[in-house]
């Protein structure tokens, strides 16, 4: 079992910058497969950054450029930093976790979930 806390979301204005973390407790991090979604209101869960268990990365083409998904392995969390942000950026950011090799953008995928932090980006 492993439990996940998002932190970080709140308001920005557009073309600013946020931090997203997910921290982690009950087994380390780097035993699994991390990645960002977001829902915004009336839409479906969307893939937004993974992380794998061998640290390649993979970004959804509306975040790539701008998103950068990272691991802090000492203090057992995942990272996203989220820069140039735009109002169609807003939404709630949840980090979910795999325990096996992930290469899909499949929220069904995931094994664990936090309960979200909310990002709103003002035009």
């Amino acid at each position: 079992q492993v439990q996940l806390v998002e932190s970080g979301g709140g308001l920005v204005q557009a073309g600013g910058s946020l931090r997203l973390s997910c921290a982690a407790s009950g087994r380390t991090f780097s035993g699994y497969a991390v990645g960002w979604f977001r829902q915004a209101p009336g839409k479906e869960r969307e893939f937004v950054a993974r992380i794998g268990l061998t640290g390649v990365t993979n970004y959804a083409s509306s975040v790539k450029g701008r998103f950068t998904i990272s691991r802090d392995n000492a203090n057992n969390s995942v990272h996203l930093q989220m820069n140039s942000l735009k109002p169609e950026d807003t939404a709630v950011y949840y980090c979910g976790a795999r325990q096996a090799f992930w290469y899909g953008t499949t929220s069904a995928d995931m094994d664990y979930w936090g309960k979200g932090t909310l990002v709103t980006v003002s035009s």
